[in-house]
């Protein structure tokens, strides 16, 4: 299996790092040209940026705070004006922000969840759907989480409903899209070695989650950006609507 996306547009959200960043420079080895999406991180994705175009492939890094309208408005427009088109589009843009138990947690911080997690997947998708629909091909991959199955941890209700939801909003993007030749479907990471679990987890808190994985270790940010790239290849021409786990065998269907 030989993927390649030569000539095809890929706009990666929250690129900077993790497994946004693993995304973006597999898409850049293909041949694709990356938009590189960031809020915060502008070294970080001009990093990412510097590595793309190492293999020869083109790259931007675009600012933009993916839960307001304006900003997706000129990620896209930035996106059209420099490579002319979408082809391909990973809404990966998300975050825990704080752990917080449901009791104890302030109205603004669930609308902060809710806006970067969830808001973030409707404001970009709904921006790109027209530019996929005028050319009749597109492909979109929703980043959701075990959260959405398994509930998430202590503090994480707000982070594990938004990732629930993104479930149930990728199956009805498939049925909507499907008529347009987009597909959409999306990535279910678990225990993955990224700056996420730095920031959110105690690394005791992370070894008790790596006992519960089958193969008794936590994935990589590349071991989501492959299964990613093959559903936004044409290998994955008649899968729609479906959600990917990568999770070691941590939880099986």
């Amino acid at each position: 299996m030989n993927i390649q996306f030569k000539d095809k547009v890929a706009l990666v959200t929250g690129a900077s790092s993790g497994i946004g960043k693993a995304t973006a420079i597999e898409f850049g080895k293909t041949g694709a040209k990356v938009v590189v999406h960031y809020n915060e991180s502008k070294n970080e994705a001009e990093t990412v940026v510097r590595e793309i175009k190492s293999f020869g492939a083109e790259a931007i890094a675009v600012k933009a705070d993916v839960s307001q309208k304006e900003d997706v408005q000129r990620l896209v427009n930035e996106t059209m004006n420099t490579f002319k088109t979408i082809d391909i589009l990973i809404n990966n843009a998300g975050s825990l922000v704080e752990r917080k138990k449901l009791e104890e947690m302030e109205e603004d911080l669930w609308d902060k969840v809710m806006n970067v997690n969830l808001k973030s997947i409707y404001l970009v998708t709904k921006a790109v759907i027209p530019i996929m629909k005028r050319k009749k091909y597109g492909k979109i991959i929703n980043l959701t989480s075990i959260a959405a199955r398994m509930g998430g941890g202590v503090g994480a209700g707000h982070y594990s409903a938004a990732k629930g939801a993104i479930l149930t909003l990728t199956k009805n993007m498939a049925k909507e899209l499907a008529p347009y030749n987009i597909h959409v479907n999306a990535l279910s990471p678990g225990i993955i070695e990224t700056r996420f679990h730095e920031r959110f987890t105690t690394p005791e808190i992370f070894n008790k989650f790596k006992e519960q994985v089958v193969l008794k270790r936590a994935g990589t940010a590349e071991e989501c950006a492959y299964p990613i790239l093959f559903l936004a290849s044409d290998y994955a021409s008649y899968i729609l609507g479906e959600t990917i786990e990568v999770n070691g065998g941590q939880l099986m269907d």
